[in-house]
């Protein structure tokens, strides 16, 4: 049976951050791009603005529960404003430079974000978020979701739901990136 993916309410936001800040507490990624002080901290508090922006300018998917999460963001979507851009700016601290992942270019969709609770992972959630997101965009007239990952993993369930490499970077300094594009149907 297929789990349920709705569109996330404001109430549901604070669960879902603490979804994803478990869900990339050891990701290569933000163990690159947050300092080790206060880590957790760090990481719940940006998935909390990253999630507000989404949910604000985007569409944002739950599992009932709120052990699965997704977020993804329309090209027309207006820049973060100066307040939030300074709080990610501060709690990334001397590591903000290191943040150099490709933006999407042209009309595709963004996936910001999909994170599963680690003790649920490999239940089909993912697929289950992807599929919710997939539909949304297409419902609301998007030709194509592109993405970055940094999880060899992450490439090959993105794969399994029509994604392709673009790109792959990998420097011995930094963990890889594969930038990812899909396009929809319709």
């Amino acid at each position: 049976m297929e789990p349920a993916v709705r569109r996330a309410r404001a109430h549901d936001l604070d669960a879902a951050a603490r979804t994803l800040a478990a869900a990339f507490a050891e990701y290569p990624w933000t163990r690159f791009v947050i300092p080790e002080t206060d880590y957790a901290a760090r990481l719940l508090e940006l998935q909390s603005l990253y999630l507000g922006y989404a949910h604000r300018h985007g569409v944002v998917g739950v599992t009932p529960d709120r052990a699965g999460v997704i977020a993804v963001v329309p090209p027309t979507a207006p820049d973060p404003d100066a307040q939030t851009v300074e709080r990610i700016v501060a709690l990334h601290g001397e590591r903000i430079s290191r943040i150099e992942a490709p933006e999407p270019s042209g009309r595709a969709w963004r996936l910001e974000t999909l994170g599963v609770a680690p003790e649920l992972q490999g239940r089909g959630l993912a697929s289950a978020l992807l599929r919710f997101a997939l539909d949304a965009v297409g419902d609301l007239g998007g030709a194509e979701i592109a993405l970055t990952t940094s999880d060899p993993r992450n490439v090959r369930l993105y794969e399994r739901h029509g994604f392709t490499v673009e790109e792959h970077v990998e420097r011995p300094e930094r963990p890889p990136i594969w930038s990812m594009r899909a396009a929809l149907s319709g």
